[in-house]
Formats: structure tokens, C-alpha cells, sequence
């Protein structure tokens, strides 16, 4: 038996299921922050683990077997602990660092409201972070939202054949959502890019229409 499986609970439930409409959206604003996340790597200005209680948190969130058990695997080949792994996919911020709970709230925040969070909350991220640092925290989030949307469709399929569905999601959204970021990504990323060169905001808020 997977040595993580023993040690580290992986929640089972899917707690959000999202619709293809959100999931465009959480695709297009995944692109517009893909370059902070991926200019991180290079300039390291937040590290590894606290990129995983981010990713690890959202999962909570929304409930996806199947990125539970793989950012619990990263988290823990990374030195992350298997007590405060346990916490965050339990939905427990009580071992996250005091310099890194701002931005797993606000993440938490981010998923809960489906990728519309107050402004009020985001301002606060930037505030305690400054921006560069905040477009990472916030190109993580959305990162995670796109691998959880896909990867709860993805567990559902899965289980259904093993004939355990989840009684969540049909066969037609499943295969729909897995096969539909094929066409759908490259589309967000030039839409991704056309807003940006039109000078849209990188985020929208609660109650507020983009």
C-alpha cells in the first residue's frame, strides 16, 4: 500500500461541481496569471511549500480526490509534514506559518466563491505581499481551480468505471469537461492574451461584472 495513503487522509468528496461556463472562465483567468507563476520558478520569490498549502487549500475547498492525493504526495516529498497536511485538506490555516495565512485565506476565500472574491480581500493579499508576490499567490489559486475542476470530473469518471459514481455528475459532463480543455485552453490563452494587451484588470470581484 502507497505509503501516503497510510499516513495522510484524502477526502473522497467532490464539495463543488463547477460548469463548463466556469470552467472557461477558470481557464481564462488561469492564463492571465500563468506568467507569475511560471516567472517564480525562476526568481523564487515564494517557495515551494507555501505554493503547496495554497494549492492544498483550494483543493479543500473543492474537493478533488485526485489532486488531494498528488499535492499531498509533492507537499510531502517537499518536507511538509503529514499532521499540517491533514489540517489544510481538513480546512484547518493552524499550522500554516503566520507570514503565509493571508494568502491561504484569501485562497480559500478565492474557491469558495467560485473565482469572485471581494475586493476588500484581495487588496488585503497586496497590501501584506506587494503585488509581484500577490499575482503569484493569486496565479497559484487559480492553477489549482483549474486542476480541481478538471480533476473531480476526471475521479468521477474513474469511480463510474469502477461502477462506484459518485451520483454527482453525469457520464456526459465527465468526459465533457475532460475533453473540452482541449479546444478550450488554447482559446483562453489567446483571450487571455487580447485582454491583456487591451489593458483589462487581472481580477474581478464580487458583485462586479468584467
Amino acid at each position: 500500500m502507497d505509503k501516503h495513503k497510510e499516513t495522510v487522509k484524502i477526502p473522497k468528496s467532490y464539495k463543488k461541481i463547477y460548469s463548463f461556463p466556469e470552467f472557461y472562465k477558470a481557464l481564462y483567468w488561469g492564463m492571465r496569471t500563468i506568467s507569475a507563476l511560471r516567472n517564480n520558478r525562476k526568481t523564487k520569490e515564494i517557495d515551494k511549500n507555501f505554493i503547496e498549502r495554497i494549492m492544498l487549500s483550494v483543493t479543500e475547498v473543492n474537493g478533488c480526490p485526485v489532486c488531494s492525493y498528488g499535492h499531498t504526495k509533492w507537499a510531502l516529498e517537499q518536507g511538509m509534514s503529514n499532521k499540517e497536511i491533514d489540517l489544510l485538506l481538513g480546512g484547518s490555516a493552524e499550522s500554516v506559518p503566520r507570514d503565509q495565512l493571508v494568502a491561504v485565506l484569501f485562497s480559500q476565500h478565492y474557491a469558495d466563491t467560485r473565482g469572485k472574491p471581494g475586493m476588500e480581500t484581495w487588496q488585503r493579499v497586496v497590501d501584506v505581499y506587494g503585488k509581484s508576490k500577490a499575482l503569484i499567490i493569486l496565479g497559484a489559486t487559480r492553477a489549482i481551480m483549474i486542476g480541481n475542476i478538471w480533476g473531480i470530473a476526471y475521479s468521477s469518471f474513474s469511480n463510474r468505471l469502477k461502477r462506484k459514481p459518485s451520483g454527482k455528475t453525469r457520464l456526459f459532463y465527465e468526459l465533457g469537461i475532460m475533453v473540452s480543455i482541449i479546444p478550450l485552453l488554447p482559446t483562453a490563452l489567446i483571450h487571455a492574451k487580447i485582454s491583456r494587451m487591451r489593458g483589462k484588470d487581472v481580477i474581478t470581484f464580487l458583485n462586479i461584472q468584467n
